[in-house]
């Protein structure tokens, strides 16, 4: 015999004291009863207990050797390379500098490792660590280049705008959650996250020149608060004045984890990157180089792109850096503007391809999307043209394919071919489109017409009523049952099952016993028929059967 008492649904469960949702929600209610308005705690307990993530990203896995170590590195430049080259399309220099730079610095953190754990009493290893800054306008793969990286020799990466930050103590994010980032994205493996991978971006808005005044809580106090971290110091797991780390701290200590509460940024690759708009300029000031006359805009950013190549460390100095804080970013990269040529090789060739991304959302709906090279080109021309980099394609595929996106799916056709026609006219492409689809729901209709004249002459037989279906009907008939995966005579049977009762209700006003079945009665067949019996009940009220409800409800004597 069951047990009468119904079971509570998971979510109205009343939560067991002394549980983090418990405690949180006490909290809640003590701070919101206390200082007004409302407060929410966000549980940041991730998988395994961890701090979660933002934006619902998975942690990575550690993955540990027959060894025991966490993290193993022996890849070549010339291996990343050829990987990265496989994504990224042109900025051949960059790619050099990085994957030697990255095989540099992990190589340097194996060799201490190793010393560390030798019981050599000789000299000590020294490193400096190769903490990469990346020029280049926005949109050419500066973030591509570095994720890619990471995703290669397997180790957590974070990527934040350093606009968020503040100087600690002010409003704004800390740097140090970085690292605890990090060990988010390791699934707390404390070890693992120690050789992840922090990308700031926008580096450059940090930069404060010497007309600015008062306290700089945003720029030169966060380069100051990146220096340690840049180098070598130690981040503690759970933030001292963040209470939700520190209830983390509560939660993990109530459920028995113990060890290490520190994490070394030793072993952390710092990379940063910016536009860096105006240092150009000061390159060009310093090196006494002024152009003479009128320069058309490509020559102007293949100035630049000379002038970045040719930055020293006073250049970032007089744009706003300060020395300490650049002098922490040895390795320079710099990432070329990109063509037209370069957006359309990066849609032919590279694998993440937006084109690829296309493709399969036309597949999910049953429609092949073929790209032509002559409407690649005129994406790339146009692209080009926005001045965003590759961030451009998506803008110039989207003002092209968001009305197919849009009707391909309910058209039927299983191929779009997306050519330079198609690009420079797709509303004249996808009137084509319509007509097409309506020429092939017709032709479908002619060849299915035979059977549903069948289900009609049984309909016919067995319940006294003519079914007359004109062209659009059969056409619709035959169309749904394809795109349902039915035969013809089952989709009948599936729409037209109530019928015959609606049309005795039908035929007992009107004595009508023929009926036309339009391409609305196949599309909504209930809707169909209840309008028949209405309409029917309207023109002919005196021979209402008393069986047929009146749609509209009596109105009461006392209330008329």
């Amino acid at each position: 015999m069951s047990d009468p008492t119904p079971e509570t649904p998971e979510t109205e469960k009343p939560k067991a004291p002394g549980t983090p949702e418990e405690i949180t929600r006490k909290l809640e209610d003590f701070i919101k009863n206390t200082l007004g308005g409302q407060v929410l705690f966000t549980r940041v307990e991730g998988p395994g207990g961890h701090p979660a993530l933002e934006g619902g990203e998975k942690p990575v896995e550690p993955t540990r050797q027959d060894n025991g170590k966490a993290f193993e590195f022996s890849y070549k430049p010339a291996d990343i390379k050829a990987y990265l080259d496989r994504f990224v399309i042109r900025q051949d220099e960059a790619k050099k500098v990085l994957a030697t730079a990255v095989c540099d610095h992990y190589h340097h953190a194996r060799m201490l490792r190793d010393d560390r754990e030798s019981e050599s009493t000789g000299s000590k290893l020294e490193f400096s660590k190769q903490n990469v800054i990346i020029i280049g306008p926005t949109g050419v793969g500066k973030t591509y280049l570095v994720k890619h990286i990471a995703d290669l020799i397997g180790v957590p990466f974070v990527k934040a705008d350093a606009t968020k930050f503040s100087e600690t103590g002010y409003v704004g994010a800390d740097v140090d959650d970085l690292v605890r980032d990090l060990v988010a994205k390791a699934n707390g493996d404390i070890e693992l996250a120690e050789h992840g991978i922090i990308y700031l971006d926008e580096i450059d808005k940090l930069s404060s020149g010497p007309e600015r005044l008062g306290r700089d809580v945003s720029g030169r106090g966060v380069q100051t608060a990146l220096l340690k971290l840049m180098e070598e110091t130690e981040v503690a797991l759970y933030a001292p004045n963040d209470i939700r780390s520190q209830m983390q701290m509560m939660f993990d200590t109530r459920k028995g984890r113990t060890g290490r509460e520190v994490v070394n940024t030793r072993n952390i690759l710092f990379i940063v990157s910016g536009a860096f708009s105006g240092l150009e300029k000061i390159i060009e000031k310093r090196t006494n180089r002024k152009s003479i006359g009128f320069v058309s805009s490509d020559s102007k950013s293949t100035a630049a792109e000379h002038l970045f190549r040719e930055s020293r460390t006073k250049d970032f100095i007089d744009f706003g850096f300060e020395a300490e804080f650049i002098g922490r970013l040895p390795v320079r990269v710099v990432c070329d503007p990109l063509s037209a040529d370069d957006m359309f090789q990066i849609m032919k060739n590279s694998e993440g391809s937006l084109i690829r991304q296309y493709q399969r959302e036309f597949a999910a709906y049953g429609v092949k999307a073929v790209f032509e090279d002559d409407a690649l080109r005129e994406i790339a021309s146009r692209a080009e043209d926005e001045k965003t980099g590759a961030r451009g394609l998506v803008t110039a595929w989207e003002r092209v394919l968001r009305d197919f996106k849009f009707e391909m799916p309910s058209l039927g056709l299983p191929e779009l071919r997306i050519d330079g026609a198609l690009v420079k006219d797709p509303e004249q492409r996808l009137v084509q489109c319509r007509a097409e689809a309506a020429s092939q729901v017709m032709e479908l209709g002619a060849a299915h017409a035979g059977e549903v004249r069948v289900f009609a002459e049984r309909f016919q037989r067995e319940h006294g009523f003519t079914l007359d279906f004109d062209s659009a009907a059969i056409a619709a008939v035959a169309a749904r049952a394809q795109r349902e995966g039915m035969h013809v005579d089952a989709m009948c049977e599936k729409l037209f099952k109530d019928y015959p009762f609606g049309l005795k209700l039908v035929t007992r006003t009107t004595g009508d016993t023929r009926f036309t079945l339009t391409s609305e009665a196949v599309a909504n067949p209930d809707k169909y028929v209840s309008e028949l019996v209405v309409n029917a009940c309207r023109q002919h009220p005196q021979q209402t059967p008393s069986n047929v409800i009146d749609p509209t409800p009596d109105i009461p004597a006392h209330e008329s």
